[in-house]
């Protein structure tokens, strides 16, 4: 029986040998897909860190953004108080030129 067990193995290492040289072996194989898997993740890894960096270039020029519409919201508010200012004293000036015209004016008229 020990015979028959070691010419088994014998013969499984024949053909494992046969096998090796006529091309690559399971492991081998295996070995080559395994790699080709670990550039595929190291490419997709590379990917989303380029992602992330430009998404967070994106975020930071809309808070850049953001920050520019408020200063600017804030500036334009400022500028139509001024300029409801200006039309009220405007309106005021007016008012009181109208005033001065007519008593003018009068002091013409009554002195005709």
């Amino acid at each position: 029986m020990p015979e028959r067990a070691s010419h088994g193995l014998a013969a499984r290492e024949t053909a494992h040998d046969a096998a090796a040289s006529s091309g690559p072996s399971d492991i081998e194989l295996a070995t080559r897909r395994l790699a080709a898997a670990l550039d595929a993740l190291e490419s997709a890894v590379e990917r989303r860190r380029e992602s992330d960096r430009t998404g967070d270039e994106l975020a930071a020029r809309i808070q850049s953004l953001g920050a520019d519409r408020s200063r600017l919201a804030h500036e334009l508010d400022g500028s139509l108080v001024r300029s409801r200012e200006m039309e009220r004293a405007n309106r005021e000036i007016a008012q009181r030129l109208d005033v001065a015209i007519d008593t003018i004016r009068s002091v013409i008229a009554t002195g005709d």
